[in-house]
């Protein structure tokens, strides 16, 4: 769901579907939404063009696919290291760029997914955008209720200070700008809690 409530169209998934799927996302992550068409899908998945369009109806539902499965991922992902991470809430807020470091290492080496398909369909009406919109809400919105539980005076401002910290990162992690970003914007991050745990 979007910021403004919009939630994508999503398909029930056969196993010729999660192989499309899985075959598209390397592609699409790899080369670029646009550069990637059906008939190199469909040679990857080992399917015919018609199966792509019998499933999935169009290229553009493929791409909310890719999406929202990634999405889906990292939010699990995500859930379980905050959990591992214990009650402490400044230990959690440092745990979401921990976590995002290991995936960036692990699944994210052209930086974010998210990201890299919103400049290519940065269109609102494209179906895919309400996948990426909502998936950066719900980041801020992870920031703001880690936040509010740090008694933070301010935990809007902080949640946004967060999410600066953390989408600079990401990117610069994407384009190889120097090594190590996500720590040092955890590091940066810890200074900010600390302000704003003081009442700064």
């Amino acid at each position: 769901m979007d910021s403004e409530g919009r939630s994508p169209h999503r398909i029930a998934m056969t196993p010729a579907a999660r192989r499309v799927r899985d075959a598209a996302a390397r592609l699409f992550y790899a080369r670029g939404i646009h550069a990637v068409g059906v008939d190199l899908i469909a040679a990857e998945a080992g399917v015919t063009k018609k199966t792509i369009y019998d499933r999935f109806g169009s290229k553009d539902q493929l791409v909310v696919e890719y999406l929202a499965d990634r999405d889906e991922r990292w939010r699990a992902f995500l859930a379980e290291r905050l959990a591992a991470a214990g009650p402490d809430p400044r230990a959690r807020v440092l745990a979401v760029f921990a976590a995002s470091a290991r995936w960036a290492g692990e699944h994210s080496g052209r930086g974010c997914s998210m990201v890299n398909a919103h400049v290519e369909v940065g269109d609102p009406a494209h179906p895919a955008h309400a996948v990426i919109a909502g998936q950066k809400q719900w980041m801020l919105d992870c920031f703001r209720r880690l936040g509010e539980g740090l008694g933070a005076p301010d935990a809007e401002r902080l949640a946004r200070s967060l999410m600066l910290l953390h989408e600079g990162a990401l990117a610069t992690h994407g384009l190889e700008v120097f090594p190590g970003a996500l720590e040092l914007a955890a590091a940066q991050a810890a200074l900010l809690l600390d302000a704003h745990t003081a009442g700064g």
